[in-house]
């Protein structure tokens, strides 16, 4: 939809837009593809004076020429080849608003919007958003990965319907939340930090001195921080800038599992012990989490309970929500 209001108003900008129609992009596109105005016309079943006619009116209007008829067979001119490929996008986004209007009048919501925060894992929303798109092939999906705090924000602002993300330090009442899974934390340090010598667990005397690399709301920097045990703190929104901190030894923090696996297999980075650590050793919990007043739509739903089917779990029994500080 968004392609085709771009274009529509390139278009709007063109002479005579009242005399340009779909169907002359539709005739010049096909005698494309099909070689010829004869078998263009087999194809649209039209004889060919009035597929000669149709690209004739088109060519006037405009003022341009898009076919070079000086040989036994017009070719596309250079300006037609452009043209050509303007149509068929033009036809695309038609085709498409189309859908989404008949689609809607069925009852699908016109889009699904989502956020994404930075620590959920990328492989298992992959599954799921191919297995939507082969549901609701017409269906305008568009995501974003938010910094901390910010899918929350986005639901309570009503610009995504469904967010996957975490929910600290507890779920908020006006939210209404499915936990999905969780993802392992590991405090890890490059080899070459002082922290990777300690023979022993860290205490908060030894975190302290160093500094933290922390994720933080880029919204709102005084938004509540969780799992603070150094001093000296140096705030990231997206997880790959953290990381390359990490791997060149500015210091510590504590990463999913799933992005650090490789790092510590490698001896990129080591692990470290924290003394009284709060992060929960089987991880932090995310949600498919929507506004407890804006009700999912069709696809919304079915995106639900696919997340459900192949990722839903719940919180062991005894795990406190508070604890899920450690970021």
């Amino acid at each position: 939809m968004m392609i085709f209001s771009i274009l529509f108003c390139d278009i709007l900008r063109l002479n005579m837009i009242g005399s340009l129609t779909l169907d002359q992009l539709r005739v010049l596109v096909t005698i494309a593809d099909a070689g010829s105005f004869s078998a263009a016309g087999r194809i649209l079943k039209r004889v060919q004076s009035a597929i000669s006619q149709t690209v004739a009116t088109l060519e006037a209007i405009q003022g341009v020429e898009l076919f070079d008829r000086r040989g036994h067979r017009p070719q596309l001119t250079d300006t037609g080849r452009v043209l050509v490929e303007q149509a068929r996008q033009v036809l695309a986004s038609a085709a498409r608003f189309e859908a989404v209007a008949a689609n809607t009048r069925a009852g699908l919501e016109p889009e699904l919007v989502l956020a994404i925060d930075p620590l959920v894992p990328t492989m298992p929303l992959i599954e799921s958003l191919r297995a939507l798109s082969d549901k609701f092939p017409d269906l305008p999906v568009s995501f974003s990965t938010e910094g901390l705090g910010g899918s929350l924000r986005r639901l309570r602002s009503g610009s995504a319907a469904l967010a996957i993300c975490l929910l600290l330090p507890a779920v908020p009442e006006d939210i209404v939340a499915h936990p999905l899974l969780r993802v392992g934390m590991r405090p890890v340090v490059a080899p070459t930090h002082p922290l990777a010598s300690l023979a022993g667990p860290a205490s908060a005397n030894d975190l302290a001195p160093y500094v933290q690399l922390v994720l933080s709301d880029p919204i709102d920097p005084n938004s509540a921080n969780y799992g603070l045990s150094s001093a000296r703190l140096w705030r990231f929104v997206d997880l790959g800038r953290r990381l390359d901190f990490l791997l060149a030894g500015f210091g510590w923090c504590r990463m999913p599992e799933h992005l650090v696996m490789e790092p510590l297999r490698a001896g990129l980075l080591k692990e470290i012990q924290i003394q009284d650590d709060p992060t929960p050793r089987d991880g932090l919990t995310i949600y498919a989490a929507h506004q407890r007043d804006r009700a999912l739509g069709p696809a919304g739903r079915w995106l639900l309970e696919e997340l459900q089917r192949n990722l839903s779990i719940q919180p062991p029994a005894g795990v406190d929500t508070k604890a899920e500080l450690a970021l």
